[in-house]
């Protein structure tokens, strides 16, 4: 991803929004976050959908280095949407149907390219995480995160699509050092781009307990943050808006004046 950054410490504009859902079978709190930090355009999208059975939600980051990042967002998103409301809830096969949601926004991720030349042609970053039956299953492309926290601590992150994370699970650098490492910009496989689909993890069902958090958000957010400051987000029942605010905003400081376009989305379970 681009590295431009605007160095004069300006507001962030900012879109944001919570909300508290109690539908016949799920209930759940959810709220989510898009920043612009230190950029001109602010190229990520979030999303929550919900039906009575089950509840999804997403972040996808538009590359700032390809051009039209934000549109590569925007139809990612569509698609969700459209496969998502086009489904019958709860859906019957959580894992598949998340594998082909991204392999089809990849596609249409790919024709909207067609016509640019291949190492500009938009791309983007992805994560996403249903809900339903007291299980989450989520799928991931790039270096966007999954989280599941629970009583004060992060019980488990997704692995980043990036050369850092491949350093990390070699032992050749820690945890820590990844938020500073001269290559942590850079991704192995995205949305977009070329043809052939690209990797994309798709993670076993996880149980889920009452008060669980799930968070998905871009590396614009996680870059910032510790896991003590993850596990904020379920350390207490204070409103999720308010925590996911303080979250994104204090990213947004500790990255300044390069901060990245911070955005997420958060789910936290209340049962069924």
């Amino acid at each position: 991803m681009s590295m431009k950054a605007i160095t004069q410490l300006a507001r962030h504009k900012s879109k944001i929004c919570g909300s508290f859902r109690r539908a016949n079978v799920v209930q759940f709190e959810s709220a989510k976050i898009s920043l612009s930090g230190h950029r001109q355009e602010n190229q990520d999208s979030v999303e929550i959908l919900a039906a009575r059975d089950c509840a999804l939600i997403a972040v996808v980051d538009g590359m700032g280095g390809h051009a039209e990042g934000a549109k590569a967002a925007e139809l990612t998103v569509a698609t969700l949407r459209q496969r998502f409301a086009d489904e019958a809830h709860p859906i019957f096969d959580p894992q598949g149907f998340l594998t082909a949601t991204l392999a089809a926004a990849h596609d249409r991720v790919v024709v909207l390219g067609e016509q640019i030349p291949l190492e500009h042609r938009p791309r983007a970053t992805c994560a996403v995480c249903l809900v339903q039956d007291a299980n989450a299953y989520s799928a991931h492309v790039g270096d966007s995160r999954i989280y599941q926290i629970r009583r004060g601590r992060v019980l488990e992150r997704s692995r980043d699509h990036s050369h850092v994370e491949l350093l990390l699970r070699e032992g050749l650098i820690q945890e820590h050092e990844i938020r500073s490492h001269p290559m942590r910009n850079f991704v192995e496989c995205c949305l977009g781009g070329d043809r052939p689909i690209p990797d994309m993890s798709v993670a076993a069902r996880r149980r889920v307990e009452k008060g669980d958090v799930l968070l998905v958000c871009t590396d614009g957010l996680w870059s910032g943050l510790t896991e003590d400051d993850f596990a904020t987000l379920a350390a207490d029942d204070s409103p999720l808006e308010l925590a996911l605010r303080n979250l994104a905003e204090a990213a947004v400081a500790r990255n300044a004046p390069y901060s990245d376009n911070t955005s997420a989305a958060a789910l936290r379970w209340m049962g069924a």
